[in-house]
């Protein structure tokens, strides 16, 4: 693999995750700016297409808290993965960050101080050929509300939606609403919200192929945005845009399930890389 090109695709992957408003989230604020009738969160509705038109324009960041850079990685059947292959990837995006002069975010968790540089990464392996890397920057004040239950088994699915209300209702307009919101369902507890994480990375405009996740996804984006915390926390109908729910096997003594919020400003892009 030449890694030259490596790094040229990532330095163009983080400055159209950090500089560009996805396309599909753009359609449903959209949406929801054309249907709101409180003047307030039409307004805020506008203010927030406006600010993704002026940072795609000018190659700001949508928003001041350029995220904690995460690294979705799938590797094909042809890729020969090693340790050399990832730290490129992890420096390319670090890279990528300072080239595009967007704040590290990183620090030690403990001594704090100093940004420090670096990336989450999670590596899954694929049966498709090549090499696929999503980076999603994710901000932290709707990180800082992410949630986990550990519900017992005979949990239904009534509790499981009452409890995603309840998380959504808690995180009020502190992190910038309109929300996007991740479940995942099942696994371990770390899975669970890596599920949810990795739920906010697919597409939000398209209904889930499982009909029992999309009938719980509506019911969700009904309940949510009949909270009317609205855009911003002006109050009408767009609390949410989407609801994306992702669901794993688990054991039989237990039912994970985690929440994780993403803000209006949902940012993530993905690369394909050829092989030479």
């Amino acid at each position: 693999m030449n890694h030259k090109v490596l790094a040229e695709d990532l330095d163009r992957l983080v400055a159209r995750a950090a500089f560009s408003l996805r396309e599909d989230v753009k359609r449903l604020i959209v949406k929801a700016y054309r249907v709101e009738t409180n003047k307030k969160a039409k307004r805020a509705l506008g203010w927030i297409l406006d600010n993704a038109k002026i940072a795609q324009k000018e190659k700001l960041a949508i928003c001041q808290d350029t995220g904690l850079p995460i690294i979705f990685i799938e590797a094909g059947r042809d890729i020969k993965l090693n340790t050399c292959l990832v730290d490129a990837i992890k420096k390319g995006v670090e890279n990528g960050y300072r080239n595009n002069h967007l704040r590290p975010s990183l620090t030690d968790p403990l001594k704090r101080g100093s940004s420090c540089k670096g990336a989450i990464s999670y590596l899954e392996f694929s049966k498709a050929k090549g090499l696929r890397i999503t980076l999603f920057p994710k901000g932290f004040g709707s990180e800082n509300k992410s949630q986990l239950k550990m519900f017992n088994p005979t949990a239904s699915i009534d509790q499981i939606e009452d409890f995603v209300v309840r998380v959504v209702k808690e995180a009020g307009p502190e992190s910038c609403p309109p929300f996007v919101v991740g479940v995942g369902i099942g696994g371990t507890s770390d899975k669970s919200l890596a599920l949810a994480k990795k739920a906010l990375i697919g597409r939000i405009d398209k209904p889930n192929s499982d009909k029992v996740l999309n009938s719980l996804e509506k019911r969700l984006v009904k309940r949510i945005n009949f909270l009317k915390i609205g855009p911003m926390g002006f109050g009408g109908g767009a609390t949410c845009l989407a609801v994306k729910v992702q669901k794993a096997l688990t054991h039989i003594a237990g039912l994970p399930v985690g929440v994780n919020i993403s803000c209006h400003a949902l940012r993530s892009a993905t690369i394909k890389v050829n092989i030479t």
